[in-house]
Order: C-alpha cells, then structure tokens, then sequence
C-alpha cells in the first residue's frame, strides 16, 4: 500500500507538468482597418432591443435597432439593425464577455460588419461601439479609442478625453475615402 501511494505522489506531479498550458490574447485591428472591414458605419439612438433564444435555446441573443441620425458609411436607410451576443429572456440572462450592452436611449457611433441577408453585428464586438457623451452645454464626444500601446493610459487624466462628435466622423469618413 505504501509503494502504491508513492508511486501515486511521484506520477501526478509528473502529469501536472506534462499538461499545456493556453491563453489567448486579442489585440484590436487599426482604426483604417476596421474602417475599411466596416460594410455600414452609422452614428444614432438605440431606439430597441429584443433578445430571444436561438440554437435550441441553448443561447441567447438580441437584436438591436438602432434610428440612424447619420450614415457616415454606407447606406443604412432610416434605422439599423445588428445583433448582439447575450441578453435577457424571461428569467434567463445570458452575458458574454467581451461583448457590449445596448439599451434603449444610448447614443451611439457604430462600426457593423456584415451586410444581407445575414444581420451584421459590431466589428470586433465592443470594438466597433463608440458611446457618445454629451456635456452640460449639449457638447457630444465619442469614447477615446484604444491605446495603440505606445503611450501610458491613465485613469482620469484630463488630456485623455474623447474626440468631439464631429470631429470623430470627419475622421472616419477621411480614413474611408482613402481606402477606396
């Protein structure tokens, strides 16, 4: 019994070792990248969000519609719909990490990729939402985008504020007609 229990202490450190280890990182596309990857790019109002079951409900997902204000890229038509992963049916809430969460009244600036008959979701998920803040005096800024790793992101730092509106998707629409 003794010699059984230590060739059990020896064989699973052994195993312990012997297993691999795996991790994932993403690292965001460049904004002419997505630019370019992005079928529709839209600034509105989320206007609805529906979530329902989906794969024999073993998943849940929702649909976002979304009353576009202004088409910086493509032709979208008065609304736009893209589909979210996670949401909420009844009782059962399904979240995904990574994934961003619509409701109705955020003003957003969105990078859709996808185009019909499929419903196109976000590029790159969270990635291709950018929430719009608007000030006191009604001024409307746009998230700041993603560090590109070169400069030191900190917390609160007065020079780290986001784009103005206007000036956000004048840059868009320059990155767009330069990748033509």
């Amino acid at each position: 019994m003794l010699r059984w229990r230590l060739t059990f202490a020896c064989l699973v450190p052994l195993l312990a070792l012997h297993a691999s280890l795996d991790a994932m990182v993403v690292v965001p596309a460049e904004f002419g990248e997505m630019v370019a990857a992005s079928q529709t790019i839209v600034h509105g109002r989320v206007i609805d969000v529906q979530s329902y079951e989906t794969a024999g409900r073993r998943t849940i997902e929702s649909l976002v519609t979304v009353q576009v204000v202004e088409a910086i890229k493509g032709q979208p038509g008065s609304t736009a719909y893209f589909k979210l992963p996670g949401g909420q049916v009844g009782r059962y809430r399904r979240v995904m990490v990574g994934a961003p969460q619509c409701a109705r009244g955020d003003e957003v600036v969105l990078f859709l990729k996808g185009s019909a008959p499929a419903v196109p979701m976000p590029f790159g998920l969270t990635q291709g939402v950018y929430r719009v803040h608007r000030d006191a005096a009604g001024r409307a800024t746009v998230m700041p985008m993603v560090a590109t790793g070169t400069e030191r992101i900190v917390r609160g730092d007065a020079s780290r504020r986001g784009p103005d509106l206007a000036a956000f998707t004048g840059m868009v629409r320059t990155v767009a007609g330069a990748r033509r």
